[in-house]
């Protein structure tokens, strides 16, 4: 069994709490089931379902803190366990930034799990699969993608008498389309709620139509130049910036958010007005737990508003140190955005770049986020409103914050999953002014 139910986590989690001699426990209870396919050339290659249950114990003596894991859950395991985390907490020096275990908290449940996500059968799979391959076989093109789902829960309980528990469902599809010389490259990717949203067949044909005219791409320039980032194409580089919304990094001068002179720029205009990130783990097309790492409740909140710094993340030791309320960390991105499509910001600009992908996203200046990446998997020149021909990738080298004070408009927001991001998030495709590439790549 890997999904317990609440009553099942909850008389577990009570009875490691209860064996503890610790001046405090946290025990935390997370189980999964996935279920995964990948295919390439065309033909499946692996296809599985992985599951696991796992037991992590914290505890304290005083400020020395030592934690401990497990998979096994008979009596004498547990008992193996919590002393296990006690002889490290004994060993361990004391914590100078410690706090100790959160007091009860109310969480307020959110629409994390879906039916028809959970309800995903191998044959759903290979169908997915079925359905990405034999199009791309039928026109001479190569598809190479992977389906992964699965169900989840998350339980904790400490010896305050804090107790959470909710389930979850997860569903993320990609796949790379390539001619059959490898000179063209079309991507798609599909993060949803609800598995029952998600059709392959019609979302294949966009990478296939992407590989097909990306196909004799012709070399531009290096430059500025006006660009249209699809939703997918914006996600790493605004998850990136997210990172430095850490109240302690900016108070301590090692952020972009941080103010000449000392403190942070909580407050200020920093971006175009139309930028508007908030966060709401009650999102319906993208919710999230309702709480963060630490067990605090998460809130909705603006965190820029109109270009302005309206939140920043305050841990439970920082919030203390500077007199401020502690809230839960965001585990998603909302950003607003306007009703047009990505095709109609294409037919809206006179010349500029489509850009389906950005990839392999690196730091350059943390001080002003100012990011290199690269293009890929269909990158389009634009004349008059129309797709004029493919261009060959580029490496950019550009600033989230210095792109979103260029905006000429925003799109439609979708859901996306960013590729070494854990955020969940709305984005909109982006027309920016003046964004900077800064060499060719010879990728596809």
């Amino acid at each position: 069994m890997t999904i317990y139910t609440e009553e099942q986590a909850r008389t577990l989690l009570e009875k490691v709490v209860a064996l503890s001699t610790a001046d405090e426990c946290t025990a935390t209870l997370n189980g999964s089931q996935d279920g995964n396919i990948r295919f390439a050339l065309n033909n499946v290659s692996t296809s599985g379902l992985v599951s696991n249950v796992e037991l992590g114990v914290q505890v304290a003596f005083g400020k020395r803190v030592g934690t401990a894991t497990v998979n096994e859950f008979d009596d004498a395991s547990l008992e193996r366990v919590v002393r296990r985390a006690e002889d490290l907490a004994r060993l361990a020096p004391e914590n100078p930034e410690f706090m100790p275990a959160i007091e009860k908290q109310t969480y307020r449940p959110s629409p994390t799990f879906s039916e028809s996500t959970a309800a995903i059968t191998p044959e759903f799979r290979a169908q997915v699969a079925a359905d990405s391959i034999l199009p791309c076989r039928s026109e001479n093109l190569v598809a190479a993608g992977f389906l992964l789902d699965g169900q989840n829960f998350t339980a904790f309980a400490n010896s305050n008498g804090n107790f959470g528990y909710q389930q979850g469902t997860n569903f993320n599809y990609t796949c790379t389309v390539r001619t059959a010389d490898g000179q063209g490259s079309g991507w798609v990717g599909r993060s949803v709620k609800d598995a029952s949203d998600f059709q392959a067949e019609r979302d294949i044909r966009v990478a296939m139509r992407k590989a097909s005219e990306s196909a004799e791409a012709r070399a531009l320039e290096p430059g500025k130049y006006t660009v249209i980032l699809e939703p997918h194409a914006v996600a790493g580089l605004v998850s990136f910036m997210m990172r430095f919304f850490d109240a302690r990094m900016a108070d301590e001068g090692r952020s972009f958010l941080s103010k000449r002179g000392g403190g942070n720029k909580l407050g200020e205009q920093v971006y175009d007005p139309r930028v508007n990130i908030s966060a709401d783990p009650w999102h319906p097309d993208a919710p999230v737990m309702p709480w963060d790492d630490e067990g605090l409740p998460r809130e909705a909140m603006p965190i820029i508003q109109d270009g302005k710094i309206a939140n920043l993340n305050y841990s439970r030791y920082w919030a203390q140190q500077q007199g401020r309320r502690a809230t839960g960390r965001p585990g998603n991105l909302i950003m607003a955005g306007g009703d047009a499509s990505t095709a109609d910001l294409v037919a809206g600009t006179e010349r500029g770049i489509l850009v389906t992908r950005t990839w392999y996203i690196r730091m350059v200046d943390p001080q002003t986020v100012l990011l290199t990446g690269l293009t890929r998997d269909g990158t389009f020149y634009i004349e008059n409103g129309r797709i004029a021909h493919p261009v060959k990738n580029f490496r950019f080298n550009e600033s989230p914050v210095i792109m979103l004070n260029n905006i000429d408009e925003l799109g439609r927001p979708i859901r996306v999953a960013g590729d070494e991001s854990s955020f969940v998030m709305m984005l909109p495709p982006m027309r920016l002014r003046d964004f900077t590439f800064t060499s060719l790549s010879d990728a596809v």
